[in-house]
């Protein structure tokens, strides 16, 4: 194929109108297809020894999810440790990372033309773009200058289009954060949490926002919805990166060591206290506590950590003097904290102390496209721990996977994948290994109850009309037992508090809200 002077020119002319704007990278690889008459090219920013799929032609859907690995792909490799573009020979032994990615081809791919160059700034490698077709020696007869033209108009338009959409970001946020994005190294940084639809990016905006502060932050989602990444993420885009982020499951801390947990201990504070031990706080101070499931943790150790957020200072169990600490709190959980403060079961201060600024993850139903993005992640993890050349999803398994509704979000779509990549991969000596729908229906046919019409699926009727007539019984039952026990008490608010085991100001808040007072109660 000739590559004309005249058409790599025009091309060239086009490409500052394409800066700074929204699908700018899109567009730019479109007319690239064109002028080289090729079926895919793939432009994919670095992140480390990692390669992120930015702008793509003629691949799979699930291609812009995956996260390739440059050590572990050889091509790749070449392209970005090469100083100017490669060519790849016709028989070149090399394996293709897009190897059964191509639209519209299920199996591998026949020999063919490949070509790849890096783009550096500073002498910085920022990512790679490469170039497929179908047409065996296609590339070969373009012109080296003319291509050494394309490479450095191409790297111009990319390193730009960066440092416009950073420049952007910087103005949006606020001075903590701009000195964050300034930094050399994040100029190709991509975060883990995978998501294109508009509610990912609605949560990821929120996310920068809150991050550039010291507000505590509840993160609340449905379990498996990556409430935990969400943590990470804030953290890591904070001014306390660089000190470290501890994790706490409230959920799984007995309650009598709840409070050496996250506080310490000196030595004989109590039996089996032979050492002194740090608390969370103290290990996590200058930086970020994680407190997961926090709905779990007990009444009166709830008490006591209101006290910490209060005053930054930590008392160790056995010991008189104070520690101040400095720590930004993140808490997750997966309950309606509103409601369990109306139930008696949370403590109405601490919540709104930890509710500063609320992020609510959606559930993985309502990211509409995600799906099939999040699959190509898993895929690229899978195909690695498992050793495997590469590893796709057949069209059909997809179509399936975007109608059906995870309830177990993307904990399950996760699992889901692993257990059919692991079956596939045990019935071919393939090197490119398909999960195909009988793969998937060999796990209980988790896909195939998502073809059933939504009326099939509706459980038989409660005997209570609505939802409405549920919360009403709830209300009455509590209004009678709280009645009975503070009868039964004399009006003692403390002491019916106690035997009903919640937080005394709670109780109030409740028997308030249902019309209790001590008089009635007493009558």
């Amino acid at each position: 194929m000739a590559l004309s002077q005249r058409d790599l020119l025009n091309f060239c002319a086009q490409l500052p109108r394409l800066i700074g704007k929204p699908g700018g990278y899109q567009d730019c690889i479109e007319q690239l297809s064109l002028l080289l008459h090729c079926n895919t090219i793939a432009f994919l920013k670095r992140q480390g020894d990692v390669l992120i799929p930015t702008a793509l032609k003629g691949l799979s859907l699930d291609t812009m999810g995956r996260q390739f690995h440059i050590s572990s792909h050889p091509r790749f490799f070449e392209i970005a440790h090469a100083s100017s573009f490669v060519r790849f020979p016709k028989h070149c032994e090399l394996p293709d990372p897009f190897d059964g990615l191509l639209l519209g081809r299920e199996g591998n791919l026949p020999v063919h033309s490949c070509m790849g160059f890096s783009i550096h700034n500073n002498s910085r490698l920022i990512g790679v773009v490469t170039f497929d077709s179908l047409e065996q020696g296609i590339f070969d007869d373009i012109d080296s200058e003319l291509l050494e033209t394309l490479v450095q108009a191409l790297t111009h338009f990319f390193v730009a289009d960066m440092q416009q959409h950073q420049l952007k970001a910087q103005v949006k946020q606020s001075a903590q954060l701009k000195a964050a994005l300034s930094r050399p190294e994040n100029l190709t940084d991509v975060n883990d949490f995978i998501g294109q639809s508009d509610q990912v990016k609605a949560l990821k905006k929120e996310i920068a926002m809150v991050a550039a502060t010291d507000f505590a932050v509840l993160v609340v989602g449905e379990s498996g919805t990556g409430k935990e990444l969400v943590a990470h993420e804030i953290h890591r885009l904070s001014n306390r990166s660089n000190e470290p982020l501890i994790y706490v499951n409230c959920a799984a801390l007995p309650e009598n060591l709840v409070e050496s947990e996250l506080f310490g201990h000196v030595k004989g504070a109590f039996t089996g206290a032979e050492n002194y031990r740090a608390g969370k706080f103290k290990i996590a101070d200058g930086g970020t506590l994680f407190l997961d499931e926090i709905g779990e943790l007990p009444l009166p150790s709830q008490a006591k950590l209101l006290r910490v957020l209060q005053s930054q200072e930590v008392q160790p169990l056995g010991q008189d003097k104070v520690e101040q600490v400095n720590v930004r709190v993140i808490a997750a959980t997966n309950r309606q904290l509103e409601k369990e403060v109306d139930f008696g079961h949370f403590r109405a201060d601490l919540f709104h102390r930890l509710n500063v600024y609320p992020l609510v993850i959606p559930p993985l139903s309502q990211r509409q496209g995600d799906v099939v993005l999040l699959t190509g992640f898993f895929i690229e993890k899978l195909r690695r721990k498992l050793g495997l050349r590469q590893l796709r999803v057949e069209q059909s398994v997809l179509e399936e996977m975007e109608r059906y509704r995870w309830p177990g979000n993307v904990r399950e779509l996760e699992h889901f994948l692993t257990r059919a990549a692991v079956k596939a991969s045990s019935e071919t000596s393939h090197h490119i290994v398909n999960i195909k729908l009988r793969d998937c229906e060999a796990l209980g046919g988790q896909l195939e109850k998502n073809t059933l019409d939504i009326e099939d699926e509706t459980p038989p009727p409660l005997s209570i009309p609505s939802q409405l007539a549920l919360r009403e019984e709830v209300d009455r039952f509590q209004y009678d037992l709280i009645k009975r026990v503070l009868s039964e008490e004399k009006g003692n608010w403390t002491r019916t508090a106690k035997r009903l085991s919640v937080d005394r100001a709670n109780l109030a808040r409740l028997a308030n809200r249902l019309g209790i007072t001590v008089k009635r109660a007493v009558n």
